[in-house]
This record gives structure tokens, sequence and C-alpha cells, in this order.
């Protein structure tokens, strides 16, 4: 029997891909980092925000998430994040041609990250919001059944983290451009299984100099 938390029909209905792995199967988090901060001027992953660097945040919410491995896809800056920033438990990737964007990035990354794994959470390295139960929520519906996406939503916007089965790694090792996988989960919203994360934090991003301050008074709020 299906979980309730699943959609009704997904690629398994349509066209006989194998249902989710699901139950205890691994699960890899790739933390995209590696854009060449263009809008900033600097690079944003180094970015201070309350005495550490940008990407360090985003990297320390995965302690605290059930993923079974963290990849960090880093591109511009990469020796000096790697200087600079302590990666903890991610394992660091360094994308050529990571100038072709999101999509590019994302593709390469999963390309050379090995096949032990069952799904994929990915997050952004310029959302220091998105806490690890946020990731928690995605991994638990998949392993209830629900996906191939799992997207996670703030007050019903589709934002990040985002997870997919395995099942779609032919369509994601395709992806191109700096759409990331936005025009794939916009083909077919079928798949899409939507869990509300808003209650938990905050999806902001930091692109310019401005929203490191918006952003830290978020953190800071969120604390009181």
């Amino acid at each position: 029997m299906r979980s309730s938390g699943s959609p009704r029909r997904g690629p398994g209905n349509r066209s006989g891909v194998p249902p989710s792995a699901g139950g205890t199967s691994p699960v890899l988090a790739v933390v995209l980092a590696a854009g060449g901060s263009t809008r900033m001027g600097r690079p944003k992953q180094l970015a201070e925000l309350e005495g550490r660097p940008l990407l360090a945040h985003a990297l320390a919410a995965l302690d605290e998430a059930p993923v079974d491995r963290v990849v960090v896809a880093l591109g511009g800056a990469a020796g000096e994040v790697l200087d600079r920033v302590g990666l903890g438990r991610a394992e660091p990737l360094v994308v050529e041609g990571w100038a072709a964007g999101m999509g590019h990035v994302l593709a390469a990354t999963l390309a050379q990250a090995g096949e032990d794994w069952a799904a994929v959470v990915v997050l952004l390295g310029d959302q220091p919001l998105v806490p690890g139960r946020a990731v928690a929520r995605l991994v638990e519906a998949w392993r209830g059944g629900a996906g191939p996406v799992v997207t996670a939503t703030y007050g019903g916007r589709p934002g990040h983290p985002k997870l997919f089965d395995r099942r779609l790694l032919p369509d994601l090792l395709r992806l191109t451009g700096d759409a990331g996988a936005r025009d794939l989960v916009a083909a077919h919203p079928e798949w899409v299984h939507r869990v509300e994360v808003g209650d938990l934090g905050s999806d902001a991003d930091v692109d310019v100099e401005a929203d490191l301050d918006r952003v830290g008074a978020l953190l800071t709020n969120r604390r009181v």
C-alpha cells in the first residue's frame, strides 16, 4: 500500500520506473556553492555572518540532518574557500566549467559523486537559514513513499532544499545552464510532493552586501 503522503500518480505509475527505495537507503546531500558571486563582487561563500563564513552556516545545518554523506560543489574562489572554511564532514568537489551555471554544476557533481545513494537532497550554499530539521522533513516524506521529487515550501511557496529520488538520475545528469532542476520539476508537476517547512526557517538567500544585514536580522529574530 502506498503511503498516504505520496502523490497518487508519479513516474512509477506512468512510465514503469521502479518505486522509491525509501526505507533505510542512503541519502546524499549536495550543497551548491560554486558561483562566481558577480553581484556581490567578492566571494560570498566567505562573507562573514555572525562570525563565520556564509557557507559554514549551510554546512553546519547538515550536521543535524538525516543524511549519510555530504558533498559541497565548489567553483569560483574554490581555493580560498578550501583554505578558509571548515567543511566538517562535507567532501569538496571542484567543478570544472562551473561558470556554465547551476544545472551544469549539479549534473557534474552527481556524475562524480558515485552511486552509493538512493536520494539526493540539494541545498544552496547562500541560504544560511535553512535548518537541518527542514531536510529531515523532506527525507521523512521520501522514506514514506513521497516523490520522486520532494520540495520544501515556505508558506506554500516552493523553495530549497529539494530531494530527488535516484530514479531521476538520468534526467539530472542531463541538466545544463543556470536553471538547475527548475525546468525538470516544472515539466513534471505530478512528480512533486510538497512539504511545508516555513515554521522551521527561511530560504532567504544572500546575493548582495545588503542581504547580509537582512539575513543577520532574521537569524537574530529566530533566536528571540
